[in-house]
Parts: C-alpha cells; sequence; structure tokens
C-alpha cells in the first residue's frame, strides 16, 4: 500500500533522512580514511621491505664477486627482480643501471614523482660500487587500486545504507500516518454520522412540513442519536471529565429503558429484539453500562439485515447480545476492540463503540467474548463473574 504523507510528515522523513545519512556519510569518510592510511602505509612498508631485501641481497653479490675475483653481471641482475637498479660510484657517478633520474644520496629513500628510490651503502666500495639504488614502479599503481576499492565500497555501503535509512523511516512513519488516516476517517465518519440525524430534523421542522406523530417519532430518534453520538464522544476522548462512582445498580432496570428507544429504532429496519432479561444487581456507574449496554445493541442493529432479529439475555451473571447480521470475518475479530477499527464497510458508524465496550469491561473486571460468522451473525458474551453482587 502506498504510504501518502502530508507535508509535515514528509518533512519529518527529510530531517531524519538528512541526519541519519549526514552522520553516515561523516562516519564512513573517517573510517575510508583511517582504512586508507592503514592500507597505504602497509603497501609502503611492505615495498620498501622489499627494496631494501634487493638491495642487500645486489650488495651481498657485489661483495662475494670481489672476494673471489669474479665479475657481476647487471642483466642477470636486472632479471631477477621486480625492480629498477642502478649502481654508482663514491663520486655518485652510475656506473650501472636503468635508473635515469637525478639522485639525492643525502637520503635513504627518496620520493621522485610516482615511484619511491631507495639508497644502499652496503657494498662497501667492493667492486668500485658504493652504491646500490633501487627504484619502484607499481606502488603508485597499487594506491590507485586501493583508492578505487574504498571509492566503490564507500559507494555501495552508502547506497545500501541510504535504502536502510529509507525504509526505516518509512516504518517508523508509518504508524503515525496510520493513526492520522484513522483520525481522518474517524473524522470523516462522524461528521457523516452527525448529518444524518441533523438532516433528518431539519426535514421534519422545514417550512411546510406538519408536526405530525411520525415527524416528531423521527426528530426524537435524530435527537436521541446525536446525544449518543455525543455522549460516546465526551466517554472516550474527555476522560479527565469527572465521572459517577460506581455503585450497585439494578442494571436490568436500566437495560429495560435502553431497549424502549432501540426498540423503535429497530422498527424502522424491521429488525425484531426479543428479551429474556432477570433481575440483576452489579458495581457499575450508570452512564458506563448504558455506554456498554448501548454500543452493543447499538451495533447489533446497525449490522443486522432487514428483517433480521437481535436477542438480549441478562441472566445467570451474563450480559449476552446476539445479532443475525454481516457478522465479522475470524481474521478481524482480533482487531475489533481497536480505537477507530471498523471489520467492513457497512455505512454507519465511526470504530470507537467496542473500543468503549473494551475500555468499560477492562475498568470493571468483565470478561468479554466474541463469536461471529460471516453472512450469519455475531454474539457477545460478557461474564458478570467476579464483581457480581447478589440481589
Amino acid at each position: 500500500m502506498v504510504i501518502v504523507l502530508t507535508r509535515s510528515e514528509k518533512s519529518a522523513l527529510v530531517r531524519f533522512l538528512s541526519l541519519y545519512l549526514g552522520s553516515s556519510f561523516i562516519l564512513l569518510t573517517i573510517i575510508a580514511w583511517l582504512f586508507y592510511k592503514v592500507e597505504s602505509n602497509l603497501y609502503y612498508d611492505l615495498i620498501t621491505s622489499n627494496m631494501k631485501s634487493v638491495a642487500s641481497k645486489i650488495s651481498s653479490t657485489i661483495i662475494y664477486a670481489h672476494m673471489t675475483n669474479q665479475k657481476i653481471n647487471p642483466e642477470k641482475i636486472r632479471k631477477n627482480i621486480d625492480f629498477d637498479f642502478a649502481l654508482y660510484n663514491n663520486k655518485h657517478e652510475k656506473l650501472v643501471g636503468n635508473i635515469e633520474d637525478k639522485i639525492d644520496f643525502t637520503k635513504k629513500i627518496n620520493q621522485y614523482g610516482n615511484s619511491f628510490i631507495l639508497i644502499d651503502d652496503s657494498a662497501l666500495g667492493h667492486l668500485g660500487i658504493n652504491y646500490v639504488v633501487i627504484k619502484e614502479n607499481f606502488f603508485h599503481k597499487k594506491i590507485l587500486e586501493l583508492k578505487e576499492k574504498i571509492f566503490i565500497s564507500f559507494l555501495l555501503i552508502f547506497a545500501f545504507l541510504f535504502i536502510t535509512g529509507f525504509y526505516l523511516a518509512k516504518m517508523f512513519i508509518k504508524p503515525i500516518t496510520n493513526e492520522r488516516l484513522k483520525l481522518n476517517n474517524f473524522i470523516k465518519d462522524t461528521t457523516h454520522e452527525l448529518n444524518t440525524p441533523i438532516t433528518a430534523i431539519l426535514m421534519c421542522t422545514s417550512k411546510g412540513s406538519s408536526l405530525s406523530e411520525k415527524n416528531l417519532q423521527r426528530i426524537n430518534l435524530s435527537a436521541k442519536r446525536i446525544s449518543e453520538i455525543y455522549k460516546d464522544l465526551i466517554y472516550l476522548f474527555l476522560e479527565e471529565k469527572k465521572k459517577e462512582s460506581p455503585k450497585v445498580l439494578k442494571i436490568d432496570e436500566i437495560l429495560n429503558e435502553q431497549i424502549e428507544y432501540f426498540t423503535t429504532l429497530a422498527s424502522k429496519k424491521r429488525v425484531e429484539i426479543t428479551t429474556d432479561i432477570e433481575s440483576t444487581s452489579f458495581f457499575i456507574d450508570k452512564e458506563s453500562f448504558i455506554r456498554l449496554s448501548n454500543n452493543l445493541i447499538s451495533n447489533a442493529i446497525k449490522y443486522n439485515k432487514i428483517g433480521g432479529s437481535v436477542d438480549i439475555i441478562l441472566k445467570n451473571n451474563q450480559f449476552i447480545v446476539s445479532d443475525t447480521g454481516t457478522g465479522i470475518d475470524k481474521k478481524n475479530l482480533k482487531d475489533i476492540f481497536k480505537r477507530f477499527y471498523r471489520a467492513n464497510s457497512v455505512q454507519g458508524g465511526f470504530g470507537i463503540g467496542l473500543n468503549i465496550v473494551y475500555t468499560i469491561c477492562k475498568e470493571h473486571n468483565i470478561d468479554i467474548n466474541v463469536d461471529s460468522t460471516q453472512n450469519k451473525g455475531t454474539t457477545f458474551t460478557l461474564n458478570l463473574n467476579s464483581t457480581l453482587i447478589a440481589q
């Protein structure tokens, strides 16, 4: 699903990515620079060590040739080493070799352009040779290869970090976006829910409309619906509002009062309400029980089919509301008590009723169970166990 971001969400996403990628870039740059320094120093030490070893062998060959009264073969020496070399006397004059650079004999190792030159004086004048000079031609190439590898690795790692950062940012912002979408849908659905009864009232009270018994009934139902929506919103969102203190109430009497209102509402949809209510007392505040029962009964009517039925039972320490409506898919049952969640797209409701039911049940230690089959109906069973007051 494509996530549509608001301007503030896009700004937050950009700021997060900028901070994440900026810090990652700096850290990668430092690591790459340190790695380059370590590797280049390692290359330098390795090459100079090989140059010293080769120079020492050539000096040994010169000394041995002098002691055995032999001559040295420059071509043989050149074939056995990977470096350029030259031999110099004590006047710094080249005797033999393929090094053409002007040598500074005051330093043991010099850099000339892209190459290093090492000067070894261990020949000690044997055969008139005082200096063995070695020149390498591949350190610069090695460094270029090293830089290329580091640069490619840097780009690949940074690309991976960019993709990872973008994914993480989208993942972190998704819950916020989902809540915003839920809130937007809630506002839209609430507007629709309020518009329906308000429109009915305006139609019944408009000029030319008579205040007949039928119109008065419509006005009464619409006003009660607006009142129910208002009370649900107050109960859910204004939690700081002082609530009634719980006390022992005859909830069967309260339930019968509310059913009278829903009977008229159900008749509009040709839904039959049947009841089996026995005298029951429970420790709860009146407003909470009204919100609890009203939302369950309202949903049973709202999501019922034309000509369906609703069974309301209050007996044996159980409050049961069963309907013959659209039902709920099994995979959605775990989410139906979440705020703003709607299990289907049937018109009506805006996803707070069952959240209110769940909140009240949790506050008053009421166990709630749901059994539902799609296209057959839903049954809510509330066990009034631990806080039940026997009458």
